[in-house]
């Protein structure tokens, strides 16, 4: 009978040990199975795809370039002299605005004056020699050859005479046009040559705005064009139209240089500023336009995702036509109302569930 007990006991002291030492192991199991099982339940039901729309209205279209240019004056010209001469005197001062015609500096004219009144004297000389062999000529008292001689004289004094005002006038240095005066590189008691530039004078209103547009865009151009332009000094745009372009293409940068003009009363753009150009080539109205980000390419053209019916992404083959900075206009396969996917084009699939926020 001890022996039936000892028995018995260690037979149950085996099973409590065993029992202690595989029933934590079966429940982590259990566990384990259950969460699998609820993480297969759970893909099994599709989530929704969170995405942005954009609600199509008709717009108008301004099919517009960015570029950039450089600002260049109305009128520019170094100021030199046509002979060479003695600084007597400069009449103008730096930075000075002047009209056309305004005297700037003078040269010595001195021997030039004299050679001007000696050929006064002779002119008057010769003239009254003409008036006398005339009335001789009426009274057949010379001959024509001797009264021609006469004439002859006269006339060349007369040529000698325009000869120097000519001189004497390149003496004088006036203004050109009406405009800017830059720094003088001159002083009065130098002597200067053909070559010496006296100063810069520039006329900048208006001012003219140099570009360069794709060749592409070239049969879209036209005289009256208008472009706005700004720069870092004055970020406000500022209104000018294209008056000339270039009758051909530039073959090494395959563009096509422009020029616009635009007034400059306030002088507050001056030449050789770098500008920012939107230059608007023209405008459709009731135009579809959708984000740039909403095209997909494909091989057989571009696609877009719109949010169709029960909430859920619906294909869309579209024809696309002009492209801005940040838009698309859409041709075709597309409506008014149509809510396009701007976020999510790449997750969403034909009939995928989709949670849309509009935006404006």
């Amino acid at each position: 009978m001890k022996k039936q007990t000892k028995t018995l006991l260690i037979i149950a002291v085996i099973v409590i040990v065993a029992a202690a030492y595989f029933y934590p192991r079966l429940e982590s199991r259990k566990s384990n199975d259950s969460a699998v099982n609820s993480a297969g339940a759970g893909s099994g039901a599709p989530s929704s795809l969170p995405v942005k729309v954009v609600k199509l209205e008709r717009e108008t279209l301004r099919n517009q370039l960015s570029v950039t240019g450089t600002i260049q004056p109305n009128e520019s010209v170094d100021l030199r002299t046509e002979i060479q001469g003695l600084i007597t005197k400069i009449s103008f001062k730096e930075g000075q605005f002047v009209s056309k015609g305004t005297p700037l500096l003078y040269l010595n004219d001195d021997e030039l004056q004299a050679q001007f009144q000696r050929l006064q004297y002779t002119q008057k000389l010769f003239e009254s020699q003409e008036n006398r062999q005339k009335q001789l000529l009426a009274r057949e008292a010379i001959s024509q050859e001797e009264y021609d001689i006469v004439l002859n004289q006269y006339n060349t004094t007369l040529s000698d005479l325009k000869l120097v005002e000519a001189q004497l006038s390149k003496t004088v240095i006036r203004a050109p046009f009406n405009g800017i005066l830059g720094l003088r590189q001159v002083s009065e008691g130098s002597v200067i040559g053909t070559n010496d530039i006296i100063a810069n004078f520039v006329n900048i209103d208006p001012i003219k705005i140099e570009f360069s547009i794709p060749e592409r865009y070239a049969n879209m151009v036209s005289v009256g064009s208008p472009i706005y332009f700004s720069n870092e000094s004055s970020p406000e745009e500022v209104m000018g139209k294209v008056y000339a372009f270039e009758p051909q293409i530039d073959a090494a940068t395959r563009t096509l240089k422009l020029r616009a003009e635009s007034p400059n009363k306030e002088r507050k753009y001056l030449p050789g500023m770098f500008v920012r150009i939107r230059f608007v080539l023209g405008e459709t109205e009731n135009a579809l336009m959708v984000p740039s980000e909403s095209i997909v390419p494909e091989l057989q053209g571009y696609k877009v995702f719109v949010v169709g019916a029960d909430n859920k992404a619906e294909e869309r083959k579209v024809e696309i036509g002009t492209r801005t900075d940040t838009h698309v206009q859409i041709i075709s396969g597309l409506d008014v109302g149509d809510l396009v996917l701007t976020t999510g084009v790449l997750q969403a699939k034909t009939g995928s569930p989709v949670e849309f926020t509009q935006i404006n």
